[in-house]
C-alpha cells in the first residue's frame, strides 16, 4: 500500500562544535549530519544537500589577516600617492576593518561615497530628500560640506551608525587626512586623484573599466587586495579582500579558499558511510533583498564559492497553478491531479519561454539554495552552520 506523500522540501539547521583553525571540518561536517540523522531519525537519500557557512570554511583554515598587512599591500601598490577609495558598503562588520587597513598604509584618502545609497542598499538619505532638494544623484557631485548643507546628520535606521561621520574617524584616527565626496560616476574621483582603490563587489569590472579609459594611473579593486599572503598572512586568490568579515578590532577573517576539494571531501566521505550521494555547497551571503530596509543581502562576491557538479545549472519547472487554471481548467480532484501529474512527467528538457513556466525562478541553483540556507542558519547565535536539506529537487509526481 502506498503511503501518500504530504511533505516537500525540509530544511533542518545542523548544531556542530564550534570551529577553530586547524580543525578537519570535512569531517565535522560528516559527523554532524549522521549524528543528526540516527537522533532525528531522518534517512540520508541521494540527492540531499549539505550546505556549509563560508565562516567555518574560514575559520578551519585559519584565513584571517590584520590591518597591517593590508596596509602593507596598500602602500606596496600605492606608494605615496593620494588614494581614491571609492564606492564602498557601508558597514561596520565588512568595510570598517578593511578601511582601517587601507588608511594605515596611506598618506591621504579622498572617500567617494556612493548616494543615496551603497551597493548593497544601506541609505545615507532617502529618495524623497533628494526629491525635495531638486539633486540628481546620476549627475550631481557632492562635498562633504554640500551634503550636511542638503541633508544634515543621518543616522543608519538599523545600526544607529552616521557613516560619513564614523569612517572619516577611522581614516582620521591613522593621522592622515580624508576628504569626502558622494558621487555616482566613477569618473569623479579622477578629479582628485589618478590613484584609485575601487571598493564596489558586483560592479567591480565596469567600475575598473570606466576609470582606465579616462586617465586613471593606477586603479586597483578589493580582490587585488591580499591575492598572496604576505608575512604567513592569510590571502584569497581568487576575491582577495572581497566578502572579509571583522573579526576583532584589527583583523578580518578573509572568504574561504579552496573550497572545491573541501565540498568533493565531505560528498565521498557520505558516499562511503552512507552508499549515497549527496550534493554539497559552501555558501555565503543568501542574495535576498529586505523589503523594509532595502538591503540586498550579498556583500560577499558569489553566494557559493564551491558545490558539487550536481547543483550546478537552474531550475527547470513548470507553474501548477498556471496548468490548473489554464491547461487543465475544466477538471477538479484526482483527474486534475493526474493530469498535472502527467504533464510534469513529460516536460520538456528546456522550458525557456514557455507560458507554462512564466513565474518559475530563472535564478541558479546555488543561489537558491544559498538564500533557503542562509535563512535558515541566520547570522546570529542559532549556533547551526551546517543546514541538511532534503527533498529539494523532487516535484510533485514523486
Amino acid at each position: 500500500m502506498d503511503v501518500e506523500r504530504v511533505v516537500g522540501t525540509v530544511a533542518r539547521g545542523l548544531r556542530c562544535p564550534i570551529i577553530n583553525q586547524g580543525d578537519n571540518i570535512a569531517a565535522i561536517t560528516v559527523e554532524s549530519v549522521l549524528k543528526a540523522s540516527e537522533l532525528e531519525g531522518f534517512p540520508v537519500q541521494d540527492k540531499d544537500i549539505v550546505a556549509i557557512t563560508e565562516s567555518v570554511v574560514a575559520r578551519a583554515q585559519g584565513n584571517y589577516a590584520t590591518i597591517d598587512v593590508i596596509a602593507q599591500d596598500i602602500k606596496d601598490k600605492f606608494n605615496e600617492d593620494t588614494i581614491g577609495v571609492i564606492f564602498p558598503i557601508l558597514s561596520r562588520n565588512r568595510f570598517a576593518t578593511i578601511l582601517k587597513g587601507i588608511a594605515k598604509g596611506a598618506n591621504k584618502i579622498v572617500l567617494m561615497l556612493s548616494y543615496p545609497s551603497d551597493e548593497v542598499g544601506n541609505h545615507l538619505v532617502d529618495l524623497d530628500q533628494l526629491d525635495e532638494k531638486g539633486v540628481n544623484p546620476w549627475t550631481d557631485v557632492l562635498t562633504e560640506e554640500k551634503f550636511r548643507e542638503y541633508f544634515g546628520h543621518n543616522k543608519h535606521r538599523f545600526t544607529g551608525v552616521d557613516y560619513i561621520e564614523y569612517y572619516k574617524s577611522i581614516v582620521e584616527e591613522f593621522g592622515i587626512e580624508c576628504e569626502i565626496i558622494f558621487s555616482n560616476n566613477p569618473k569623479s574621483i579622477l578629479e582628485y586623484t589618478k590613484s584609485v582603490l575601487a571598493c564596489d563587489i558586483h560592479s567591480r569590472l565596469r567600475t575598473k573599466r570606466i576609470l582606465n579609459a579616462n586617465g586613471a594611473e593606477k586603479v586597483y579593486t578589493l580582490d587585488d587586495i591580499l591575492k598572496q599572503s604576505i608575512n604567513g598572512s592569510g590571502y584569497n586568490e581568487e576575491f582577495g579582500l572581497l566578502g572579509a568579515n571583522k573579526a576583532t578590532e584589527d583583523n578580518v577573517k578573509l572568504f574561504p579558499r579552496d573550497c572545491q576539494p573541501v565540498v568533493q571531501e565531505i560528498q565521498q566521505l557520505l558516499k562511503e558511510k552512507t552508499g549515497k550521494q549527496v550534493e554539497v555547497m559552501v555558501y555565503g551571503d543568501g542574495a535576498f533583498k529586505d523589503p523594509a530596509g532595502k538591503i540586498w543581502e550579498l556583500a560577499d562576491p558569489v553566494v557559493s564559492p564551491a558545490y558539487t557538479s550536481g547543483l550546478d545549472g537552474t531550475p527547470n519547472e513548470v507553474k501548477l497553478k498556471y496548468l490548473a487554471d489554464n491547461n487543465f481548467s475544466d477538471l477538479k480532484g484526482e483527474e486534475l491531479q493526474a493530469a498535472v501529474a502527467e504533464y510534469i512527467n513529460n516536460k520538456k528538457d528546456d522550458l525557456v519561454g514557455e507560458m507554462e513556466s512564466q513565474g518559475t525562478t530563472p535564478r541558479k541553483l546555488t543561489d537558491l539554495i544559498g538564500s533557503l540556507a542562509d535563512l535558515t542558519s541566520g547570522s546570529g547565535d542559532k549556533g547551526t552552520p551546517i543546514v541538511y536539506i532534503q527533498g529539494y529537487f523532487d516535484n510533485y509526481t514523486k
